[in-house]
C-alpha cells in the first residue's frame, strides 16, 4: 500500500470515528438508560391501526405527570399485523412488556397502571398467558446448528435443573428461539450451542450438562454472571430478542434484513450508528478493494430477494468488469405483489441499512450514482427515504469524498405509478428512463448494458438491506444461517388463514409448517389447511400434504411454486382453487403490459376458460386448453411476469385437478364459492319464521309468513348469501 492510500485509509477511519462520537454525544445527553420508555409504531399499518392517536395520548399523560424520567420514542414497523398498534413498556432491570391492539383508554391503563406504578396490565400484554412477569427470560437458540448440536435434550435437563433449585416458571420463563446469528463464533467440528438470558441482555455458549449447571446455580439464582462462558460479541439480531424474545411469533425468528424494525427510530441516523450503522461501508473504504467486497458478497451466498434469486456476487462481479466505467446501482422498491409490504416495512423502518447497503454495492462496481425506484403509494416510506438521504449527505456517509475517502456516491429517488410490470429489470430501467414501463429481451444484461445503455446493477430493498450486516459479521456467518446453495434469511408477508399474520424472517430452509404453525399460529377455527401459496401472483399452490418441504429457491421451483419476493398466502378447507386461481390470472392479466403475444393474448384466454368452469359452463376439453396455454406462455413470454403467471394454473392441475373436474362434470363447487355453482335452501325442520332472511333478500325472492316456514324462490335468487349471513337459527344451507 503506497503513502497516499495509507493516509486515505487513516484519514476514513478516523472520520466514521468523528461520526460516531457526535451521534453516541447527542444519545448520551438524551441518556434514556435510567428511564421509562414508551415505545410507540409508527410505520403506515401502525399509523392506519391508530398510532398516532396513542402516541398523542400517551404524550398527554407524561405531561400531565410532571414526570422528567418517562420517554416517549417511536419504532416503526415489528411485523405482527394482527396485533398493531403494538406498545413497548421498558423500566430499567425489568423484562421488557409488549401491549396490543392499544388504544386511548388501553393508554389510561397502561399509564396510571405500568408506567406509574410498575403493574402491568396483564389482559393487554401481547401473546402473555399468566398474572405475573418472570424475573428472567432463558431463550435456548434452536438454530439449525445448535438443535443439531445439543437437541431438546438440554433445554428440558435445564428446566429441571431449575425445580431442584426451586426456581419455576414464574420466576424463569424458558422459550425456545431460532437462530441468533452466532455461528460465526464456532468452526464446524465445534460442537456447543447458545442461550440467552434476559433482562440482563447475556449471551453464553454451552457443550455440556456441567455449564448449564453453572448458568442455572451462579446465574438464575445468584444473580451472577457467569463470565467464561459468556460470548463477548454480541449479535446483530440481540436487540430485537431483547425486546420480543417472549413471543413465539418473534423469537422464532432469525431478523437480518428487518434487526432494526421495531427497535430503533427510522427517522435517527443516530439510532442506526449506535447498532454498527455504516462501520460495513467505512470497512469496505477501509480496505479499499472492490473485488474482496464482492468475494465477500458471493461467499455469503446472498440471492437476490426480488424473485429470481440470481446470486448477488455473481452479477456485482458481471458489472465490474465491464470496460464502460459510467456504470449505475438501482434498488427496486417497486413492490407490486398483492399482499407483499416487506420492501415498505424495511424503508419505513430502517432506512439507513438500504441506503448503506447501496453505498457498499456502489464501490463494489464502481458507479458513483445510485437510484431508488419507489411506487409512489409508499408516502411515508419515500418521506423516511428522503429525510435519511439528507441526513447522511449532512455527515458525510453519502456524496462526494464519502468519509474523506476518493469514493463519491449519491442517491435519487424516482417514483413509479405502480405499473407491477416494472418489477422486472429492463421495464424498471425504461421507466426512469422516461419511457413506457415495458421489458426488453436479454441478452445484453443490465449488468453490460442498461440504464441509459451503461452498466447497471439492480437489486430490491430485501437485498441491500442484508450487505451491511454481510460485510460486519463474515460470510461465512451469513451462509451457515441458509442451505448450502441459499445463504442466510428470507422475509414473508404471512398473510391469509393463519392466526398471526404478518412478517416473517426465517433462515432458508425452514420448513413451511414450522412458518405457518410455529410462528403464524396455525389456521383459526378448527379448519384444516389446504394449501400455501408462495410467490405472490406468480407462485404456485403447494398442498398441505407438502408442507414439511424446507423453503428455498429450488425446492419451491421443484414444488411447482417460486420464492418471488416473499408473499405467502395460506389457504384453507374453505376455499375453492380455482376461484383462487382466478383471482390471481385476473391480476396478471389485468398487469401484462402486452408487448409479447403470448403473455397478451394467453392470460386472456386462460381468464376466460376459468371464468367458464366458475360458471358451471366448463367442458373436460377445457382443462387441456388450459393446461397447453399455460405451458406455452411459461416457454414463449418475453419477461418473468409471462414466464411465472401459468404457475397458479398448473399447480392446481396437478395438486388439485378433482376440483376442476368436479365444476366441470358435476357442476358443483366443492368449497361452495363459486356463486353460479351454489343454491340456498331453507331447511323446514329449522327455520322459526324470523323473517330475517326475508328481510335481508334484495329481490324478495322469499315467501312465508311470520313463524312459519319460508321458502326461497330458486328462479329469482341471484345467490347473493344474504339469507344465509343474517340467519341464526342455521336454518338457510348452502349447498
Amino acid at each position: 500500500m503506497g503513502n497516499d492510500e495509507a493516509a486515505m485509509t487513516t484519514n476514513v477511519l478516523e472520520n466514521y470515528q468523528r461520526v460516531l462520537a457526535k451521534a453516541e454525544e447527542r444519545l448520551r445527553r438524551r441518556d434514556d438508560s435510567s428511564k421509562i420508555l414508551i415505545q410507540v409504531g409508527s410505520a403506515t399499518c401502525e399509523n392506519a391501526a391508530g398510532a398516532i392517536e396513542v402516541w398523542d395520548e400517551f404524550r398527554k399523560h407524561i405531561a400531565a405527570s410532571g414526570r422528567t424520567d418517562i420517554v416517549l420514542r417511536k419504532t416503526a414497523c415489528t411485523g405482527r399485523c394482527s396485533c398493531e398498534p403494538i406498545v413497548g413498556v421498558i423500566m430499567p432491570g425489568k423484562i421488557p412488556v409488549k401491549y396490543e391492539l392499544v388504544n386511548r383508554e388501553v393508554v389510561h391503563k397502561i399509564f396510571t397502571s405500568h408506567v406509574m406504578n410498575g403493574q402491568p396490565v396483564y389482559e393487554q400484554m401481547l401473546d402473555f398467558e399468566g398474572d405475573s412477569i418472570p424475573r428472567y427470560d432463558v431463550l435456548f437458540c434452536q438454530g439449525p446448528r445448535c438443535k443439531a448440536f445439543m437437541g431438546h435434550g438440554y433445554i428440558d435437563y435445564f428446566k429441571d435443573k431449575l425445580l431442584e433449585l426451586g426456581i419455576n416458571g414464574h420466576q424463569a420463563r424458558i422459550l425456545s428461539a431460532s437462530c441468533f446469528g452466532l455461528c460465526s463464533q464456532r468452526t464446524d467440528e465445534q460442537r456447543h450451542a447458545f442461550v440467552m438470558i434476559n433482562p440482563d441482555r447475556v449471551i453464553y455458549r454451552y457443550d455440556s450438562k456441567e455449564d448449564l449447571n453453572e448458568i442455572a446455580r451462579e446465574h438464575i439464582q445468584n444473580g451472577k454472571i457467569v463470565e467464561r462462558l459468556r460470548v463477548a460479541k454480541s449479535t446483530m439480531s440481540k436487540q430485537f430478542f431483547d425486546l420480543y424474545g417472549d413471543v413465539a411469533f418473534f423469537n422464532r425468528q432469525s431478523r437480518i434484513a428487518l434487526r432494526n424494525n421495531g427497535i430503533i427510530d427510522p427517522e435517527s441516523l443516530d439510532e442506526y450508528l449506535q447498532y454498527k450503522g455504516f462501520e460495513a461501508l467505512a470497512t469496505v473504504l477501509d480496505g479499499n478493494d472492490p473485488q474482496w467486497v464482492i468475494q465477500e458478497i458471493s461467499d455469503s451466498k446472498l440471492r437476490g430477494r426480488g424473485g429470481g434469486g440470481y446470486p448477488t456476487g455473481l452479477k456485482w462481479s458481471a458489472a465490474a468488469k465491464q470496460t464502460e466505467t459510467t456504470r449505475y446501482l438501482i434498488c427496486n422498491a417497486d413492490e407490486g405483489d398483492p399482499g407483499a409490504f416487506m420492501d415498505r416495512s424495511v424503508l419505513e423502518s430502517d432506512p439507513f441499512s438500504v441506503l448503506e447497503g447501496m453505498a457498499v454495492g456502489g464501490f463494489a462496481i464502481g458507479a458513483r450514482r445510485g437510484f431508488i425506484y419507489i411506487r409512489a403509494e409508499y408516502p411515508l416510506a419515500i418521506k423516511r427515504l428522503e429525510q435519511a438521504i439528507e441526513q447522511a449527505r449532512n455527515e458525510g456517509l453519502l456524496g462526494a469524498n464519502i468519509l474523506g475517502s476518493d469514493f463519491s456516491f449519491d442517491i435519487e429517488i424516482r417514483l413509479g405509478a405502480g405499473a407491477f410490470v416494472c418489477g422486472e429489470e429492463t421495464a424498471l430501467i425504461h421507466s426512469i428512463e422516461g419511457a413506457r414501463g415495458e421489458p426488453r429481451i436479454r441478452p445484453p444484461f443490465p449488468a453490460q448494458s442498461g440504464l441509459w445503455g451503461k452498466p447497471t446493477i439492480i437489486n430490491n430493498v430485501e437485498t441491500f438491506a442484508n450487505v451491511p450486516a454481510i460485510i460486519n459479521y463474515g460470510a461465512g456467518w451469513f451462509s451457515r444461517i441458509g442451505t448450502e446453495k441459499s445463504g442466510g434469511t428470507k422475509v414473508f408477508a404471512l398473510a391469509g388463514k393463519v392466526r398471526h399474520t404478518g412478517l416473517v424472517e426465517v433462515p432458508m430452509g425452514t420448513t413451511l409448517r414450522e412458518i405457518i404453525f410455529d410462528i403464524g399460529g396455525g389456521v383459526p377455527d378448527g379448519k384444516k389447511l389446504k394449501a400455501v401459496q408462495t410467490g405472490g401472483p406468480a407462485g404456485g399452490l403447494i398442498p398441505a400434504s407438502m408442507i414439511d418441504i424446507p423453503v428455498d429457491f429450488d425446492t419451491l421451483t421443484q414444488a411447482g411454486s417460486i420464492m418471488g419476493s416473499g408473499g405467502m398466502i395460506v389457504v384453507d378447507e374453505d376455499d375453492c382453487m380455482v376461484d383462487v386461481v382466478k383471482f390471481y390470472m385476473t391480476f396478471s392479466q389485468d398487469e401484462s403490459c402486452g408487448k409479447c403475444t403470448p403473455c397478451r393474448e394467453g392470460t386472456k384466454r386462460m381468464l376466460e376458460i376459468l371464468e367458464r368452469i366458475t360458471r358451471g359452463e366448463g367442458t373436460m376439453e377445457d382443462i387441456d386448453r388450459l393446461e397447453r396455454l399455460a405451458k406455452l406462455i411459461k416457454k414463449a413470454s418475453l419477461c418473468g411476469l409471462g414466464r411465472s403467471c401459468p404457475n397458479p394454473v398448473l399447480s392446481t392441475l396437478n395438486h388439485f385437478r378433482d376440483e376442476y373436474i368436479a365444476h366441470i362434470v358435476d357442476k358443483r363447487c366443492p368449497a361452495k364459492k363459486c356463486v353460479n355453482l351454489i343454491h340456498y335452501e331453507i331447511d323446514a325442520d329449522k327455520c322459526v319464521g324470523c323473517t330475517a332472511c326475508a328481510k335481508a333478500c334484495p329481490v324478495q325472492c322469499i315467501s312465508g309468513q311470520p313463524r312459519k316456514t319460508h321458502v326461497i324462490d330458486q328462479t329469482r335468487c341471484i345467490r347473493c348469501g344474504r339469507c344465509y349471513s343474517v340467519c341464526r337459527f342455521d336454518a338457510v344451507k348452502k349447498k
